[in-house]
């Protein structure tokens, strides 16, 4: 079969960015591009200044003013700005960017458009729910996951739920529902709900000793908790970009294993997922015995990719990616964590019951309450306070910009329980 080597860079050229020459317009948000080794915490000059105290987080992080610049310079060249013309979106370069941030080999990643396009590849690959067998998942898992595995089960599947107690997923009732025949386990590497972190590692273990592999939905782990793939030995997981990694809307990652991918059923015909194409049909093409040949290439892409993504976010991870790189994630954590100290403390004297456990290591923290959304909404609002409601819940998911005087202003809007 005659094959020609496809460049990506050649073919989506048009997909392209912007050089630094040419931004006279944005010269203010340029000047907020900050390098990373210069940056401590809280970064508050680095994000749009506000009069709000923005606990929400890890609903949808602010964009910094330097992946606003990064927007703006790849619209300049969208908008045809004649001194923007001559420089390229690296979508290679995003790509290696986000497996260094996880200790994945970059051939191991691929966009995808949100965490839940990830997850449902991924079941797709195993070829579910027309291969039937065992499924095991968690009740801290994504509540928009639970549909998924529910339908699953309708339609042949069986499913186990690991329900949580004390607000945890106990190591023991995961390997209690472990079974020979078991496929998969999925669940959520930091619960969206409480902040609860899996010992992914000591998961793994157990799956992978009954013959099951493992996804992970890492949204709320990755930019904020250290994360090691390879340390884990996790097989699949996927995120959205708009939380912790500082992106937005549209566009995720998702990681393969690569010696998983032998086994993964083809359900993917991407032309961003091939290496090579040679048509046959129009004149002056080459003869060949079909209308063309083709090949896909060998890596989380060829296999995942479909089609058109998201260049307006690629191009403000790039800024984004590079700043959480350069302060590290250790740091991101130890500085949200300093933040939830004085409300461990201070939330449960007021009357709260505290949702998350101690030891989570997520700048994530809930707190039960009645009716919080209808309690807490006004009081919030008249203050300047965002926060997470929920029907009998709130969460707080401090980052880089807050300092503690968000959390004390949170703390004067707050009503005895």
């Amino acid at each position: 079969m005659s094959r020609v080597p496809l460049s990506r860079r050649s073919v989506l050229r048009g997909a392209a960015a912007v050089p630094a020459a040419g931004l006279a317009a944005q010269s203010a948000l340029a000047q907020a591009v900050v390098p990373p080794t210069s940056i401590t915490l809280p970064a508050r000059s680095a994000f749009q200044q506000t009069d709000l105290a923005y606990l929400d987080n890890g609903s949808q992080h602010p964009v910094s003013l330097g992946a606003r610049a990064a927007i703006d310079r790849y619209l300049a060249k969208r908008s045809l700005d004649p001194a923007a013309q001559d420089f390229e979106l690296d979508e290679d370069g995003l790509l290696a960017k986000f497996a260094r941030l996880i200790n994945a080999d970059p051939g191991e990643v691929c966009f995808v458009q949100s965490t839940t396009a990830g997850e449902q590849a991924v079941i797709r690959a195993l070829d579910l729910p027309a291969s039937g067998g065992h499924v095991v998942s968690d009740t801290l898992h994504f509540f928009g996951s639970l549909p998924l595995y529910e339908d699953l089960a309708q339609r042949g599947v069986e499913v186990s739920w690991v329900r949580a107690v004390d607000g945890r997923i106990r190591l023991e009732d995961m390997r209690a529902a472990l079974r020979k025949g078991t496929r998969l386990v999925a669940l959520s590497l930091v619960s969206t709900i409480n902040g609860f972190e899996h010992d992914l590692k000591a998961v793994c273990d157990l799956a992978h000793a009954h013959g099951a592999l493992v996804y992970a939905d890492v949204i709320h782990a990755v930019g904020c908790v250290p994360f090691d793939v390879k340390a884990s030995g996790v097989d699949f997981a996927a995120c959205a970009s708009y939380k912790w990694l500082m992106g937005d809307f549209g566009l995720g990652f998702l990681y393969v294993r690569k010696d998983r991918l032998a086994g993964l059923k083809r359900q993917n015909w991407g032309y961003y997922g091939m290496s090579a194409f040679t048509s046959h049909v129009h004149p002056l093409d080459p003869p060949g015995e079909s209308v063309a040949d083709y090949a896909f290439s060998e890596d989380a892409r060829g296999a995942f990719a479909i089609g058109t993504h998201s260049h307006t976010v690629i191009a403000q991870l790039h800024h984004s990616l590079d700043w959480i790189a350069g302060i590290g994630t250790a740091a991101i954590q130890a500085h949200a964590q300093g933040l939830l100290a004085h409300l461990r403390d201070e939330l449960p004297r007021r009357g709260y019951r505290l949702l998350t456990p101690p030891e989570s290591r997520a700048p994530l923290l809930t707190a039960q309450l009645r009716d919080a959304r209808k309690v807490l909404a006004e009081p919030m609002k008249a203050a300047g306070v965002r926060i997470t409601l929920g029907a009998n819940r709130f969460r707080l998911t401090p980052s880089v910009q807050n300092d503690h005087g968000d959390i004390d202003r949170f703390l004067r809007a707050l009503p005895r329980a």
